[in-house]
């Protein structure tokens, strides 16, 4: 029966006891009577320490954390309660919460505090370990070699590879160095064989090294004329770092001066030993622009592939592998370079790598024919990419785009950690920087940075950086891939930075708001001319040199005491003039004891300007009187000299004393 309004439910008459009370029910006996420890119990409880603020069980090993960690996770894995972290990063001047980074050196620094060891993980040294897949024997299936060229800048690889490919790859390369890592197939005698181009100027050398972690087998490009240079022998380190063999090919055998035996005899003092000089060693003699002993070449490729290595991969799992190069492509977006090392990539798939994701939307093999699926060992450029990936990254093929893009953002977060802990751990905020900067000791040349290829970004950024001056310095604030932009003229207007692009160029909107805007945009095509100008505006920032001009000497022989302006020494100028208003050391025994200037000087009782070598005058020095007869006048001038060179020292030495 409902109630009405707060009406009470009507109760039969004589319920509930003498006057109507309620009688009280005890359903449980047990929960009526006291527990005889109830009170010791809620003493214990009052006593326990919060469970957040117990420390797990102590471990005693080395850990490993990301680098970024956030406190939580450090105190979780190093077993000790969060404020005891709060408390030494306080005692440090660097008061975190809980879910803040920590820095590297920070995470070393509570780490040493606790007494506990820790090793920092880094994406790039997670990334080392490949992945290892059991396929069963029966679905492997053989695959071509990756081969990847590989030696001295000028040496001729990119002409040999153009003439093995009977193309013009060459003629496209700004000075005649390749920039970007270029991947293309070849066909011999029925069998396929691809080739990675490596750049061999020395600042591509990550690029150079990425090329030989995916590789199968080495081709090493000597000059015949020339012979083992710096980067060859940077080429062979790679090499044998990534466990892969060599292949040696004696290029421009055709030249007047060349000499294969001594590259040979060069080669074996570096652990390569020919063949036919009782090495494993296989070498070739070629003239790439006679193209001749490119089947020889080709041959041994193909002969090291079968005897020393077991190339198969499972065509029907789902496609791996890394990428090789990504850009942006002006009408086509994010472009990347793949080299399908397992199973098949076909239009359509969901893939993801690093932090970028998206689903196949067309496959291009080197010669620019869209293909449906690409085989393992075959390169091919994929679009549909939300952004270009990172070059060196291991894309994969995922179960669908929900689970591609989650995993890019996981690890564009992992990234984004740790870029912070790097820039943190460089000891650089804005504060202590406008301090420096306030105070002159640091001048920062800002760049926003954009290149056609991460690859070539990459080794931009990484020449840019080994620029290292007290008082200035390089700090690109952003770099990218694809054309300059109204953007980047908008963040170089608010940063007072300069628009470096490298095989870019900005559009017409650019280029009007830069004008508008006064800010300076430079496009290079060889790094070599983006460095020397970096280096030259970076010198033009540079304070003036203080540099100190000894002019004259003058020995003091008597002294005058004039009551109104102090102690007059009378000087005979030994060496060159002495000036008035000039700078004067005070040299007695050997030693300075003290700096002043030339206030009165005087030739007999006239004022004068200059006293020359050989004649006498009357110097008054500016608040110091205890001068004394023997005391040697250092007079020299102070001059601000514009320096030419980041090498130049930034204060001059002073003038040596007699």
């Amino acid at each position: 029966m409902a109630n009405g309004g707060n009406r009470r439910p009507l109760r039969p008459r004589g319920t509930g006891g003498a006057g109507g009370r309620r009688r009280r029910v005890v359903i449980d006996n047990q929960a009526a009577r006291p527990r005889q420890d109830s009170r010791q119990a809620r003493a214990g409880r009052d006593d326990r320490t919060p469970k957040s603020q117990q420390p797990a069980a102590q471990p005693t090993g080395p850990v490993s954390v990301e680098s970024g960690v956030t406190v939580r996770d450090l105190s979780q894995a190093l077993g000790v309660t969060m404020s005891q972290i709060i408390k030494i990063l306080m005692g440090l001047g660097a008061p975190k919460t809980a879910t803040q980074s920590l820095s590297d050196e920070e995470v070393e620094l509570i780490a040493a505090e606790v007494g506990r060891e820790v090793t920092i993980k880094h994406v790039g040294e997670e990334d080392e370990e490949p992945e290892v897949f059991d396929d069963p024997e029966d679905t492997l299936q053989a695959r071509p070699p990756v081969v990847t060229i590989m030696g001295h800048v000028d040496h001729g690889k990119t002409t040999l590879l153009d003439a093995i490919r009977k193309t013009a790859v060459v003629e496209t390369e700004a000075g005649g160095i390749t920039q970007h890592i270029g991947a293309y197939q070849v066909d011999h005698n029925g069998r396929r064989i691809t080739f990675l181009d490596t750049p061999g100027h020395e600042a591509f050398t990550a690029m150079r090294a990425r090329g030989a972690k995916v590789t199968d087998i080495a081709v090493l490009v000597v000059a015949a004329d020339d012979s083992v240079m710096p980067q060859t022998r940077e080429s062979i380190s790679h090499a044998r770092a990534a466990d892969v063999p060599i292949v040696v090919a004696i290029n421009k055998i055709d030249l007047p001066d060349a000499n294969p035996d001594r590259v040979k005899a060069d080669l074996a003092a570096d652990g390569l030993q020919p063949e036919e000089w009782g090495g494993s060693t296989q070498f070739a003699e070629v003239s790439a622009k006679q193209g001749t002993g490119l089947d020889e070449l080709l041959e041994k490729v193909l002969l090291v592939a079968d005897a020393e290595l077991e190339l198969t991969a499972n065509p029907e799992a789902e496609a791996s592998g890394p990428i090789i190069e990504s850009r942006l492509d002006v009408g086509r977006g994010p472009v990347a370079t793949w080299l399908v090392q397992r199973g098949t990539l076909r239009v359509g798939d969901a893939v993801v790598a690093g932090d970028a994701s998206g689903r196949v939307r067309a496959l291009y093999n080197y010669r620019g024919e869209k293909l449906k699926d690409a085989k393992p060992g075959e390169p091919v450029e994929i679009l549909g990419f939300d952004k270009p990936p990172p070059a060196g990254e291991l894309g994969r093929v995922v179960e669908n785009e929900r689970q591609a893009k989650h995993l890019a953002q996981v690890r564009g977060e992992r990234l984004r950690r740790e870029q912070f802990a790097t820039q943190r751990s460089s000891g650089v905020s804005l504060e202590n920087l406008f301090e420096s900067m306030q105070a002159g000791e640091v001048k920062d040349l800002n760049l926003v940075l954009k290149g056609d290829v991460v690859g070539s970004v990459e080794a931009a950024v990484s020449e840019l950086s080994k620029i290292q001056h007290p008082e200035v310095r390089v700090n690109v604030i952003h770099q990218g891939v694809g054309g300059i932009t109204e953007g980047d003229i908008m963040l170089a207007s608010a940063s007072n930075a300069m628009v470096v692009g490298f095989n870019v160029r900005p559009n017409a909107e650019a280029r009007q708001l830069a004008e508008r805007e006064g800010v300076e945009v430079r496009t290079y095509r060889v790094i070599y001319q983006l460095t020397e100008d970096i280096e030259q505006a970076l010198v033009g920032m540079l304070s003036a040199v203080q540099t100190e001009e000894l002019i004259g000497e003058a020995e003091v022989r008597a002294l005058f005491r004039a009551s109104r302006v102090g102690t007059i020494a009378g000087c005979m100028v030994t060496s060159g003039v002495v000036r008035r208003g000039a700078q004067a050391r005070v040299v007695r025994d050997g030693t300075v004891i003290y700096d002043t200037t030339i206030a009165q000087l005087k030739r007999f009782k006239d004022d004068a300007r200059e006293v020359a070598e050989g004649f006498e005058c009357g110097i008054l020095l500016d608040g110091f009187n205890d001068v004394k007869e023997g005391d040697i006048l250092e007079v020299y001038e102070t001059r601000q000299v514009e320096r030419t060179s980041l090498d130049e020292p930034s204060s001059a030495t002073p003038a040596a004393t007699s």
